[in-house]
């Protein structure tokens, strides 16, 4: 009987993993557009975020996941008129990533996915548009379930030319306080966090 123990808690311990939940903290930049009154380029500030994500093992080296990540920055202070105002973007994204193991050591890994941006701020309409996004990165392994994640992610949002965003109604006027001059939105964010697989 106690051999089978020892026999079945080895092979236990030799199954690949099956799920995988990992949280990240994000330095993110990038996000420019146009101010409607002015037509002066406003950008969204770089700084901090944070995201989690949700995996599904296809293989020991290729997972499906589901990918969510969220900012909160202010539109930069050069234009009086926006200047300030606190916008929360939200990226969900689905996808799948491959791993590519060495023999010891740190783990590289290349990320696609695709999902929506949602673009957001108090007293706006929200906005929601197709999105995609391409990220690669280490993986440090601490142990057989736990590893330390570094990595860089970039974000294209595509647009329909000259849209506006964060648009509202006052006496049954429509208006909107920036607008993308171009077809895409484009943030890059640097992340580090912890993927936890079981």
């Amino acid at each position: 009987m106690v051999a089978g123990l020892v026999v079945a808690g080895t092979a236990a311990a030799a199954e690949p993993p099956r799920f995988e939940v990992s949280g990240f903290g994000a330095y993110r930049f990038g996000g420019e557009f146009e101010s409607e009154a002015t037509g002066s380029s406003v950008d969204l500030d770089d700084g901090g975020g944070w995201g989690l994500g949700l995996a599904l093992y296809r293989d020991p080296v290729s997972f499906y996941e589901f990918l969510y990540s969220t900012q909160r920055a202010s539109l930069d202070q050069s234009d009086p008129l926006v200047g300030g105002l606190d916008v929360t973007t939200e990226y969900f994204q689905v996808g799948g990533t491959l791993l590519f193991p060495q023999e010891q050591g740190v783990v590289p890994y290349l990320s696609l996915t695709v999902g929506a941006t949602r673009l957001k701020a108090s007293g706006y309409s929200s906005e929601t548009e197709f999105s995609g996004s391409l990220g690669g990165g280490l993986r440090v392994p601490v142990n057989d379930q736990l590893s330390l994640t570094l990595g860089f992610r970039g974000y294209l949002t595509l647009v329909d030319s000259d849209s506006g965003f964060l648009c509202s109604s006052v006496d049954g006027q429509g208006t909107c306080l920036v607008r993308v001059s171009g077809s895409t939105v484009f943030q890059g964010e640097a992340t580090a966090g912890l993927a936890l697989r079981f």
